[in-house]
């Protein structure tokens, strides 16, 4: 059950973070990626920085999607740099 809430909950976070960056039509497997990629990134980093340890506060709530835009962020602007200049 717990995975299945991390699944979803990384979903959503990554759809409040393509929202959040105004990127159009949501690309869903980028989004799910994203989502979960800052949940690790922003959320644990953000409940630990917090002192709040691995339990579910708002610190990490926040966290996970400011880590999910900083995900999107560097996708972005990685993707942008691998294309061949025209």
């Amino acid at each position: 059950m717990l995975i299945i809430g991390v699944l979803l909950w990384g979903m959503v976070t990554g759809w409040i973070a393509w929202v959040l960056l105004g990127r159009g039509t949501v690309a869903w497997p980028q989004a799910f990626v994203a989502g979960v990629l800052g949940s690790f990134v922003g959320g644990l980093g953000a409940s630990l920085l917090a002192g709040d340890g691995l339990a579910l506060r708002p610190s990490g709530i926040i966290g996970t999607v400011v880590g999910a835009v900083v995900v999107l962020v560097v996708w972005g602007w990685w993707s942008r740099r691998r294309q061949p200049a025209a």
